[in-house]
């Protein structure tokens, strides 16, 4: 799936986790530590993610 994703959204990791590796790897945007992502965003909704600021913000819902 990570292949697919235009950005990865994880609730619990740190720096050197896989998803923080293979996000570099391909090249997209990744935030850590949400917390209470896999809650809060849901299949199908228009995301804004940046890796930059750590942010992620739901734009439309699915």
């Amino acid at each position: 799936m990570m292949f697919l994703a235009d950005a990865l959204v994880v609730d619990i990791g740190c720096l050197l986790s896989h998803a923080v590796v293979m996000a570099r790897e391909l090249s997209i945007p990744c935030v850590m530590n949400v917390r209470e992502g896999t809650r809060t965003v849901r299949t199908g909704d228009v995301c804004r993610v940046d890796g930059s600021a750590g942010t992620v913000e739901v734009l439309e819902g699915a």
